[in-house]
C-alpha cells in the first residue's frame, strides 16, 4: 500500500475543510438574513414608534389631519332636524341651514342652493372616496331629499365649498354661478356652462320661476383649490328679486368690503360664516366679526353658517353660536341649529 504523503495529508485536510465551509456556509447566511430581517424590524418597529409619536404630540397640520383621521373612524354622525320645503310660502324669503355652507333658500318662488356639501366627507376624491373630515352632524337634506333648485351658488373652489360628488349627484335643470376662473372644475356635472363672476360682475339669471339679479363683490379669502392653482376667484354676493335683497358671504375673514354694500340695501338677509377661525382668522372671520360685517351692509337678520359641521378649527362646536349670542340681539339671529328654518314674511 502506497503510504501518504505529506501532500496527501493536506488533500485530505483541503478537502474536509472544503466540505466544513460547504455545511456551514448556508448557515453563515441563514444567520445573515435572520441579522438583516431583525435590524429591518427594528428599524420599521422604530420609525412606526417615531410617526406615532409625530402623529400623537405634534402641532403640524400633517399630524393634526392623521389625529382627526383615526378619532373619525368610530365616531357616529349625529342627525338634525329635517325641513319641509313643500310647505314654503312662495312669496317670502325662507332659508334652512343643510350644514356648513350649505343653505336652501326659497327667494320669492326661486329656490337656491349655495355651497352644496351633502356627503359625508369633504376633501380630495379619488374615485375609491373622499380623503378629509367626516361630518358631526348629517346634512339636513341629501340630494335625493331636495326639492328641484333653480339655481346653485357657489362662493369659491374650496373642498368644503365646491363638493364634486355633491355637485356631480344633482340632478340636470339648474342654473349655476361661480367664481372666476372654476367654472372648468363643473365640466363633469350638470352645471357645466355655469355663468362665473369677478368682483363687481353681475349677471340676470332666468330661471323656471323667475328671474334673480346675482352680484359678485370682494371678500378677504383666497380662491386655490390646489396649491397651485391661485389664479381661482372667490366671491361673496348679493342676491336681488322682487325688490328684496339678500347677502352671501360665503367665507371671508373680517374685511370693510361689506361696507359698501349698505348704500345697496336694504338687506333682509345676510348669510355669513362665523366657525373656522382658530387659529385661521387670517382667512376666517370670528363670530364677532361677521357681526360687524353684517351691521356695516346694514342687514336685518344673520344667518350663521360655516360652523359645527365639520372640525375645521379647533374652537369646537360650540363657541361660534355662544360668542354670536353675545354679540348680536338674539331676535336677529336667524337660526342656530342645522335643519332649522327661518322666514322672512313681506
Amino acid at each position: 500500500m502506497k503510504p501518504r504523503g505529506i501532500s496527501g495529508v493536506r488533500v485530505a485536510q483541503n478537502h474536509n475543510c472544503e466540505s466544513a465551509q460547504r455545511k456551514t456556509a448556508p448557515l453563515f447566511r441563514n444567520d445573515l438574513k435572520k441579522n438583516i430581517i431583525t435590524r429591518r424590524r427594528f428599524i420599521a418597529t422604530a420609525a412606526t414608534a417615531g410617526v406615532g409619536i409625530w402623529a400623537g404630540c405634534s402641532d403640524a397640520f400633517g399630524a393634526r389631519f392623521v389625529r382627526g383621521f383615526i378619532d373619525e373612524l368610530g365616531r357616529d354622525i349625529s342627525t338634525p332636524r329635517a325641513p319641509r320645503p313643500n310647505t314654503w310660502n312662495a312669496n317670502a324669503i325662507t332659508a334652512t341651514w343643510l350644514g356648513h355652507a350649505s343653505v336652501l333658500v326659497n327667494f320669492y318662488g326661486v329656490t337656491i342652493l349655495t355651497d352644496p356639501v351633502l356627503m359625508q366627507r369633504i376633501g380630495a376624491n379619488f374615485g375609491l372616496g373622499t380623503l378629509g373630515p367626516k361630518r358631526l352632524i348629517a346634512p339636513a337634506l341629501t340630494v335625493e331629499q331636495l326639492p328641484k333648485i333653480d339655481m346653485v351658488l357657489l362662493s369659491h373652489a374650496h373642498f368644503d365649498h365646491f363638493d364634486m360628488p355633491t355637485l356631480k349627484a344633482l340632478p340636470a335643470g339648474s342654473k349655476a354661478v361661480t367664481a372666476k376662473n372654476t367654472g372648468d372644475l363643473l365640466a363633469g356635472t350638470s352645471l357645466k356652462g355655469a355663468t362665473e363672476l369677478s368682483w363687481g360682475g353681475k349677471a340676470s339669471v332666468k330661471t323656471a320661476h323667475g328671474e334673480v339679479e346675482v352680484e359678485a363683490f370682494e371678500v378677504k379669502h383666497w380662491g386655490a383649490r390646489w396649491r397651485r392653482d391661485t389664479y381661482r376667484g372667490y366671491n361673496g354676493y348679493v342676491l336681488s328679486r322682487e325688490g328684496k335683497k339678500i347677502i352671501f358671504g360665503g367665507d371671508t375673514a373680517s374685511t370693510d368690503t361689506f361696507r359698501p354694500l349698505r348704500s345697496k340695501g336694504p338687506f333682509e338677509l345676510a348669510i355669513m360664516p362665523i366657525g373656522s377661525y382658530k387659529p385661521f382668522e387670517c382667512s376666517h372671520c370670528t363670530p364677532e366679526q361677521s357681526v360687524r360685517m353684517t351691521n356695516d351692509a346694514g342687514a336685518k337678520y344673520l344667518l350663521p353658517i360655516h360652523h359645527k359641521t365639520f372640525t375645521l378649527g379647533r374652537e369646537g362646536p360650540k363657541e361660534p353660536v355662544q360668542r354670536l349670542e353675545a354679540a348680536l340681539e338674539r331676535e336677529r339671529i336667524a337660526l342656530r341649529e342645522v335643519g332649522e328654518t327661518f322666514s322672512v314674511e313681506s
